[in-house]
Order: C-alpha cells, then structure tokens, then sequence
C-alpha cells in the first residue's frame, strides 16, 4: 500500500510537472495545434521577429532584410504600435508579414479570459490603426499558453505560430551566439525566432540580431535555402508541397 501511494505521488507529480512544461514548451501540442513550420527535409526557413517595432533596430533590420531580398514575419506589441505607428507602416511598406503579439506582452498563462480577450483587440485595434488590414497570426509571449488562452485566439480568428529555433537573443549577447544557437538547431522548415526589440522598454540593443540576420540569410542561402514568411510556409502545407 505504502509503494503504491508513493508511485501514486511521483506518477501525479510527474504528470504536474509536464503539464506546467507544456505551457511554455514551443513544439508542445498538448494544450492544442499551433504551427510549427513545414518539418525536417525542407529546404526553406522563416525568420521571424518579436517585440518590436524599436527605434532604431527595426528600421536597420528592415535595410538589411531588403539588401537579401527576403520577407520575414513580424509580431508586434501593440502598446509599441501605438508609439511608433511609422515603423509598424515601414514593415508593412516593405511588404513583410505583421502579426499580433498582445498589447503588453504578459504572459498569458497567467491572465483570466477577460484579460485574454483584451490582449488581443487592443493590439489588433493597434495595428488596425498603423497599418491596415494585416495577418490574422499571433504569438503568444514567451511562448505561454493553456486552453484557454487558445480557445480565445481561435475564437478571434487567428492563428496560433510558435517556433522550432531560439536563438537567445532577447538578453545580452553577441552576433556570433546568436548564429551558434541557430546553427545547432535548423534542420529544414523551420520557424526561427528573433526579436527585433525587447518587451519592457522601446530601444533595447538589438544590433546583434541585426548582423545576425545578415549572417544567417548569407549562411543559409549558400547552402540552398529559401527565406519565406510563415504564411507562405502554411500554404505549402496546405498545398502539401
């Protein structure tokens, strides 16, 4: 009796322990589906970028992105919207992707439904505002979410898109490390995820993923890779290329 109790207890403490790993998890599906790219075997890869728009790192981002020829994916924080509504329209000029990353980027595990469901008019009402018409994609913020917080993006009408490769660089760090982690993970069709500005303040130092960018597409396209935004990626699969 005892043995079993004990088992009981570690199997329920096992199941707790994933069940919080799952929340935050980017290619957990246990909560439900999110996009993840096309899979391994693919020869394109989506860059993406969080937190922004930021002065000046978006716009220096946008130069580089356009010397390559490629079109990212970018989801905004919809308080930095409001803020700096010319850089949101200079990424939409420049034919990119937008999407919405919430109004102040909580973590939404966290937040009660009616909190959820603000989150996200309020940006979408921001990017509305900047922009225009744009993507019906979100991210959640640091990759949180549970049930709810799914039902709620469905219910919207978006599209929940997580990613297959962290490159580390939200926190202080070098171009080099930001490439390092990149190269051990990419394996073909994924989603990698950059940030292009920091969610507590606008201007944060984000000229290491700049030349990291620069270094990655130049990298990747020697080797015979094509970069693509994330709704190309979902068309493909829809397609079943």
């Amino acid at each position: 009796m005892v043995v079993t109790t004990i088992a009981g207890g570690i199997a329920a403490a096992a199941a707790l322990s994933y069940a919080g790993y799952a929340t935050m998890a980017p290619k957990s599906q246990l909560y439900g589906r999110t996009f993840l790219g096309e899979g391994r075997g693919s020869r394109r890869l989506a860059l993406t970028y969080d937190d922004g728009p930021n002065d000046p790192w978006t716009p220096k981002l946008l130069d580089v992105l356009a010397k390559h020829g490629v079109k990212a994916t970018f989801f905004m924080i919809g308080r930095f919207v409001e803020e700096r509504p010319e850089i949101a329209r200079a990424v939409a000029d420049a034919g990119h992707v937008i999407g919405n990353h919430t109004m102040v980027h909580p973590n939404l595990i966290f937040v009660g439904r009616t909190g959820i469901q603000e989150e996200l008019l309020q940006c979408a009402t921001m990017l509305a505002a900047a922009v225009g018409k744009h993507s019906n994609l979100f991210r959640p913020p640091f990759g949180g979410r549970r049930p709810a917080v799914l039902r709620e993006v469905r219910r919207q009408g978006m599209v929940p898109v997580m990613w297959t490769v962290t490159c580390y660089d939200w926190k202080r760090t070098t171009a080099d490390r930001v490439e390092r982690h990149a190269l051990r993970q990419v394996r073909g069709g994924d989603i990698i995820l950059l940030h292009d500005g920091g969610h507590l303040r606008l201007g944060a130092d984000r000229s290491h993923t700049v030349e990291a960018t620069d270094r990655l597409i130049r990298r990747y396209k020697d080797q015979g890779y094509e970069f693509v935004t994330v709704p190309e990626m979902m068309e493909s699969r829809v397609a079943g290329r």
